[in-house]
């Protein structure tokens, strides 16, 4: 991407920010301050009926912030309705490079609890969908 990597992490640490920028339609809106560091929370309003996969109806999860490196890298999983969390984890990577920024994407399922494992539904996010949403992040910080 071509903006700088400040650009980038300001819209990432914005609850309203991972909403603008998902592209799977789940994300709703969302309540909370920006976050500055590992251990902040803020609740996403989801809504799964987009995905056309499970009918959970409209539901609140609250992301907790796991990693956190100013303009550099900000990680966190999501506790909600399933209980125990399913301990999956998102982030992204930012590194400055020669005209802007290059954003990595990622998810990991490997440390989800063992009772999820099974269940067929994991990536909820393809990894289409990861690219979407880089594709729609640069569109608004560019």
């Amino acid at each position: 991407m071509t903006a700088s990597p400040e650009r980038i992490f300001a819209v990432l640490c914005d609850p309203a920010g991972h909403v603008a920028i998902d592209s799977s339609g789940m994300l709703q809106s969302a309540e909370g301050d920006p976050v500055r560091g590992s251990g902040d929370e803020f609740v996403v309003h989801m809504d799964r009926e987009s995905l056309n996969d499970f009918p959970l109806g409209k539901y609140d999860v609250t992301v907790i912030i796991t990693r956190f490196e100013q303009d550099a890298l900000i990680e966190w999983t999501i506790s909600g309705q399933v209980q125990p969390p399913i301990r999956h984890l998102y982030g992204y990577r930012l590194e400055p490079n020669e005209g802007g920024t290059l954003v990595t994407s990622y998810y990991d399922w490997s440390a989800i609890e063992e009772r999820y494992r099974g269940a067929a539904i994991f990536p909820v996010i393809p990894e289409a969908g990861l690219r979407a949403t880089l594709g729609i992040l640069a569109r608004n910080v560019e």
